[in-house]
């Protein structure tokens, strides 16, 4: 089983649009998929509850209290973390972590409280010692714009790269109202935005 912990200091930075995209991807690929929701506003189980039963299987667990044990027969496992999480709580998920997922909005403020974030996570040892990666994607970005090309400044100026860049659109707030993502979508037009997703998603993979 692989566990992708999808997680940033920062609140408002789309985290759990990354956790229930990164979970409907993998569910739609065969693999037995479980999202464990850590945050106690329970976004990711409502969204799960609205999930209509022709979607493909996700399996919700609810970790908003503490960490749970992983279930059996699960392959993937995504993590959607609160904002805030820290100290033992923080290094608990990480080490359960086989890959860090990390979105970032453009914004000089998610920039600051990224930056703070990467430092706190890059002493952790499992993060310090190169064996659980983290992944940094850009949410809800705008090609061309002012903001996205200072994003793209701060990460490379920090030295580290984007993963992927997710470009802001009205759809994935439509989508979760009905329990669902892009990729439980199959029109031409859901297939070229999926795009955007492939090399995060092929990262994951690889990690």
């Amino acid at each position: 089983m692989r566990t992708i912990l999808v997680i940033n200091l920062k609140g408002g930075c789309g985290k759990t649009t990354v956790a229930t995209h990164i979970a409907a991807a993998m569910a739609r690929s065969s693999a037995a998929t479980g999202l464990a929701d850590l945050d106690r506003q329970g976004s990711a189980r409502r969204w799960l509850k609205l999930r209509p039963a022709r979607a493909e299987a996700i399996q919700g667990l609810d970790w908003s209290k503490a960490l749970g044990k992983p279930p059996r027969g699960v392959d993937r496992l995504i993590l959607d973390s609160p904002a805030g999480l820290r100290g033992d709580a923080l290094t608990a998920a990480v080490d359960l972590a086989d890959c860090i997922v990390a979105p970032i909005l453009p914004s000089v403020f998610d920039e600051m409280a990224t930056d703070r974030f990467l430092k706190r996570i890059d002493k952790i040892k499992a993060v310090a010692k190169g064996a659980t990666p983290t992944l940094l994607v850009a949410n809800r970005y705008r090609p061309n714009s002012i903001a996205g090309r200072r994003l793209e400044a701060y990460i490379a100026g920090a030295g580290r790269s984007l993963t992927a860049r997710i470009v802001e659109r009205a759809l994935y707030a439509d989508l979760a109202t009905q329990g669902l993502t892009l990729f439980d979508q199959t029109t031409a037009s859901a297939r070229r935005i999926q795009e955007e997703w492939m090399p995060l998603l092929e990262a994951v993979d690889r990690a």
